[in-house]
């Protein structure tokens, strides 16, 4: 398999899994989320929708130093290897950018309103751009 190909397969893999992360988050708020009072629990599920942002923290970290180790190893005997460990760390780490849409998704039930599922929303999608395959590296 070529270095292109991989960078597609890896490019395609980032697509599906935004569309899994945000997909709970649309479906339940058309189904559930129309005539929803605001209730106890809709500020309390927001903050912490927000402060799920924070576990994505030690896995860019470990997503960074794989980026890095994958650039090294190119053009080397070891470069399958290194793309086979960056594509699993990023996996690992786009389930922890995917947290605050799946957290917005169960606030649904909560009664949290539109402009703050909007945010979680918005807040999983930034993180997820952070996890895209630099051009750099191929």
């Amino acid at each position: 398999m070529t270095r292109g190909d991989v960078r597609r397969r890896l490019a395609l893999a980032w697509w599906w899994q935004l569309a899994v992360v945000l997909a709970p988050l649309f479906v339940l708020n058309l189904l559930f989320g129309a005539d929803q009072h605001v209730g106890v629990l809709s500020m309390p599920m927001f903050i912490a929708g927000q402060a799920s942002m924070f576990v994505s923290l030690p896995l860019f970290h470990a997503y960074k130093h794989a980026l890095i180790a994958t650039e090294k190893a190119l053009d080397s005997p070891e470069e399958p290897a290194a793309w086979l460990a960056l594509a699993a760390r990023r996996r690992l780490a786009l389930l922890g950018a995917g947290l605050p849409a799946w957290i917005a998704a169960i606030a649904v039930f909560a009664g949290l309103e539109a402009i703050p599922l909007i945010l979680l929303a918005l807040s999983s999608v930034v993180l997820f751009y952070l996890y895209r395959i630099p051009r750099q590296l191929g």
